[in-house]
């Protein structure tokens, strides 16, 4: 029998936990009704999640986590993706909130740039032109990983973001400081739509 190092067990012992919580994501939307959120003015047509308008809400709260979607942008649509969310007040302030924007229609001409798709509301800003056109389904990753909040859409990160280092620019947005909350689809009135929504929660970070 080999001798191995007493620093390569260490290193083992290290990586093991992370490869057991290492799972397979979670569906956060059955196809059939709300379960597992709490029930906004959102309904299920045909198997997707349509918004009637305000915030729809998970019931439980996460921390570290891989949360993916899919959406359809109807003309001028406009909602978002509310992080590390309290429960109560505007997501973009209590928690944080992603844009989820068709900004390409005229009403958005004038926007400014943490307006756009894929941007934290008034923290920071996403690179643009990655949206499919309107009418066609996008896919959108959010890496939520303690301070690190990251956006891939389509295949292409948009935003890599830094809430320490936001912090220390912005430091009287509450929500940026957290670090754990509620995940919740911010309706602004737009029929938007949802599939294929799903989780995987990873280990807390250090």
């Amino acid at each position: 029998m080999k001798n191995y190092p007493k620093s390569l067990f260490a290193v083992l012992l290290a990586i093991f936990p992370l490869i057991l919580s290492a799972g397979k994501p979670v569906s956060l939307f059955n196809g059939k009704d709300l379960t597992g959120w709490k029930k906004g003015n959102y309904v299920v047509e045909d198997g997707v999640l349509v918004c009637k308008g305000g915030n729809l809400v998970t019931e439980k709260e996460y921390s570290n986590y891989v949360f993916e979607f899919e959406f359809l942008l109807p003309p001028g649509g406009n909602n978002g993706l509310g992080v590390h969310y309290t429960g109560k007040g505007d997501a973009a302030y209590t928690g944080m909130e992603l844009q989820i924007l068709d900004n390409s229609h005229e009403r958005y001409a004038k926007l400014k740039d943490y307006q756009y798709h894929g941007s934290l509301y008034t923290l920071k800003a996403a690179k643009r032109g990655h949206l499919k056109p309107v009418g066609e389904w996008n896919r959108q990753k959010v890496t939520v990983n303690g301070p690190s909040v990251k956006v891939v859409l389509n295949g292409v990160e948009i935003l890599d973001a830094n809430l320490d280092e936001i912090n220390k620019e912005k430091p009287n947005h509450k929500g940026a400081k957290r670090r754990s909350g509620h995940i919740c689809f911010c309706g602004h009135g737009a029929p938007v739509k949802f599939r294929n929504i799903t989780i995987l929660e990873l280990p807390q970070s250090k």
